[in-house]
């Protein structure tokens, strides 16, 4: 009988792990397959001996035994020994596993009459138990939900107590949702305590008995649900915000006894009476009063649950019709006996089997799916194996797909990785590559530089050059946001300007600190060129206006609107000061702080980036044009015509004319004859700039270029003598004083270069 009963638990557990698969074969494949058994196992039983016959009989006399006497096991007798099994105790077992795979289908099986009642719950009321006679084959008992299997030892019952049971089993879980809704909805449950609260226990807020009590910042208590939703605290006003659960209320809340909510209903109006004057309901006060025909009992709040999960007053349908009116627990025993809706244990199957408890147990004796119990068991649970396996399978598969998935995000991750070093590689090999061109460039350059150098040393010219007058860099002024395209210098407060791309000009302090003194805001475009005239600093701007600035207070005194186009160089002379810009010099004479038109220069074929004064001579660069001006009559005198493209830069030594073009050329007139006497080859880039540094000795020519450097030119012998290469882009700008040299780059630096 142990045997059994294990049998039967296996069988109970695999139902419930298969679920809707095993309902789904049932349903489709049962109801066609067990008409065949039943033709091929009466065919067997025609056929068979005596002993599979006395089975048969046996198997209803066995039935018959156990309804009547549920509490004793039958006789070995009643068995009888069956060809398909040749232990009896065996085939037993497989009958009521096969019978337990039957009342699976209808709900689980229910455990044996009798309520646990813990030690706790005996002192917080008295539990009544209701026990069936035990004659009587509709054995019910109420049971918590979650009551296990019975244990091994428990007798066997009746197969119509056990199918009662477990259509008691399917009500049950049929009202699940229902209480399930009660547990969501507990704040709309009745709370009618035996006695009123104290006040202490109450929420100020919502005015009940507190509901997951917590303590907030200011110190008092509330509910956690009001103290959420609400803002400010009503004692203090202080703002509320949880801090902790308040578990010494919650206790003494849990020990408030209330009367049990199958024992309550809707307060009528006007309700008065000693069971109005002690109700007090969470929510809604006054809208729940005590039923004298409901549940006696008063228990603890926190108990509450435990008892009504088994309250004989608890509401419950009827298992075999929803149609049947509500009943109550402790009546729903007494309807089974009389329900005339109790279905066939077998009507999965195809068995349309239905009637009252007296035709029902007849039914059982006469039922063709009695015999097939054993072959549908075994069968189920090699089907439940094949579920498992597939089960297990099926697990196997989401694995190796997680692992495939992990598998392909480390593969696009490397790939990512490998893409990015590839990109790097790329990015290090072309800097590379300009780095090695830049490098070839330079030494394309000094081998040039040596090859003049050697020429002119085997021709005998060695002129005055001295190798031990070598510029080099002594620093750096950093501090502009753009490239720098014009410098000047005031020599009697060694102060360097310089205009920036940053619309901004900076002075720097060239004798003491080495520091920005100040930076100078005005322009809205781009400083483009700056002159000085007595104490006074003139700046063009891309803008098309001209600023005057005062050196010593470095303050903005005077704007003029100069030009349609930007003004692109200034140079000042005889009290006046001279701007150039598309195809027009304009000429200005300078009165205190203001600047009054004189006369425009014309005749021009473009730009006018160049413009020296020197003596009593104006001198312009355009296109391929040199024109020189008297400054006293602002008439052309004398046009030089270059080669090279546009004319970008102008030096006038005491002998030399000089000019550095577009085309990377610097071209050499005699300033008497007018006449080129040289072209100076070497840079591979426009000639922005030209610098003039004169001694008794010598004079020297700086040139600035596109292509990064500087280059150093001796005009005794027309060679160069240095290549100064520091700047990390064009340098644009050039401005000397006192033996020293300035170079202004679009590397947005000012270098400082002396001997």
């Amino acid at each position: 009988m142990a045997l059994s009963w294990k049998r039967r638990d296996q069988g109970a557990d695999l139902e419930r792990r298969c679920g809707n698969t095993k309902q789904a074969w049932q349903s489709s494949w049962l109801p066609a397959f067990v008409p065949l058994c039943v033709r091929e196992v009466q065919a067997m039983s025609s056929s068979k001996t005596p002993r599979y016959n006395q089975y048969s009989a046996g198997a209803a006399a066995g039935t018959s035994s156990i309804s009547s006497s549920p509490s004793s096991p039958p006789a070995d007798s009643a068995v009888g020994e069956c060809n398909l099994c040749s232990d009896p105790v065996i085939h037993v077992s497989l009958f009521l596993t096969l019978l337990s795979m039957m009342e699976a289908s209808f709900g689980p099986t229910f455990s044996s009459s009798g309520a646990k009642v813990s030690a706790e719950s005996s002192n917080t009321y008295k539990q009544h138990r209701r026990t069936p006679s035990t004659s009587s084959t509709l054995t019910y008992s109420p049971r918590d939900e979650d009551d296990g299997m019975p244990p091994i030892g428990t007798p066997r019952r009746s197969d119509s107590a056990i199918s009662i049971r477990s259509l008691h089993s399917e009500s049950n879980m049929s009202l699940r949702s229902t209480f399930s809704l009660h547990e969501e909805e507990e704040d709309l449950e009745s709370q009618v305590f035996a006695e009123p609260p104290s006040v202490k226990l109450c929420c100020q807020l919502c005015c009940n008995v507190f509901k997951d009590p917590v303590i907030t910042t200011c110190g008092h208590t509330f509910c956690r649900r009001c103290a959420l939703t609400s803002d400010k605290c009503p004692v203090d006003t202080a703002k509320l915000t949880v801090v902790v659960n308040n578990i010494a209320v919650a206790e003494q809340i849990g020990e408030l006894f209330i009367h049990c909510k199958y024992g309550c209903r809707a307060a009528t109006n006007g309700a008065g009476g000693a069971a109005a004057s002690t109700a007090s309901v969470a929510g809604k006060p006054g809208a729940y009063e005590v039923d004298p025909l409901g549940c006696p009992f008063t228990i603890k709040l926190s108990s509450r649950k435990e008892h009504e999960a088994s309250c004989d007053y608890r509401p419950v349908r009827c298992p075999n019709n929803p149609s049947c009116p509500p009943l109550l627990t402790m009546n729903l025993e007494a309807h089974l006996k009389e329900c005339e809706h109790i279905k066939c244990p077998h009507s999965k199957y195809g068995c349309t089997f239905i009637g009252n408890q007296d035709t029902y147990e007849t039914h059982l004796e006469v039922c063709k799916f009695e015999g097939l119990k054993e072959f549908l068991q075994q069968t189920d649970d090699r089907f439940h194996e094949m579920q498992l396996a597939l089960s297990q399978k099926d697990q196997d598969i989401a694995f190796l797909r997680s692992m495939l998935g992990k598998l392909s995000e480390k593969l696009d991750q490397l790939e990512k990785n490998l893409e990015l070093k590839f990109d790097m590689l790329d990015e290090n090999q072309s800097k590379l590559s300009e780095d090695l061109m830049e490098f070839r460039r330079d030494a394309s350059m000094l081998n040039d530089e040596l090859s003049h150098i050697n020429a002119r040393l085997n021709m005998g010219i060695l002129g005055s050059y001295d190798p031990q007058q070598i510029f080099k860099c002594k620093g750096t002024f950093v501090g502009h946001q753009g490239p720098v395209w014009c410098l000047c210098v005031y020599s009697t407060g060694d102060l360097l300007f310089s205009g920036s791309s940053d619309k901004t000009i900076k002075v720097w302090d060239t004798c003491t600190t080495y520091k920005c003194q100040k930076t100078l805001e005005g322009h809205d475009g781009i400083v483009l060129a700056l002159c000085i005239q007595g104490n006074k600093l003139y700046s063009g701007s891309a803008d098309c206006t001209i600023i005057v600035w005062d050196i010593q207070t470095l303050q903005k005194v005077n704007t003029i609107r100069a030009h349609d186009n930007p003004v692109c160089t200034l140079v000042s002379s005889h009290n006046m000061l001279f701007s150039g810009s598309l195809k027009a010099i304009k000429v200005w004479d300078i009165v205190g702080t203001e600047l009054k038109l004189k006369k425009e220069l014309t005749g021009l074929n473009h730009w006018v980036r160049a413009l020296v004064a020197s003596q009593n001579h104006l001198y312009s660069g355009s296109y391929q044009t040199i024109k020189i001006w008297d400054i006293r009559s602002l008439e052309c005198v004398h046009v030089l015509q270059t080669s090279g493209g546009s004319v970008y830069s102008i030096a006038v030594t005491n002998h030399h004319i000089v000019c550095g073009t577009y085309e990377n050329l610097i071209h050499v007139w005699d300033i008497e004859s007018k006449e080129q006497v040289r072209t100076l080859t070497g840079h591979v880039g426009t000639v922005y700039a030209l610098a003039v540094i004169s001694t008794p000795d010598q004079t020297k020519v700086f040139s600035a270029s596109y292509d990064r450097s500087l280059r150093v030119w001796s005009m005794d012998n027309m060679i160069c003598t240095q290549t100064l290469l520091r700047h990390q882009g064009s340098v644009t700008a050039l401005a000397v004083s006192r033996g020293r040299l300035f170079s202004g780059a679009v590397d947005s630096t000012v270098k400082v270069w002396t001997c």
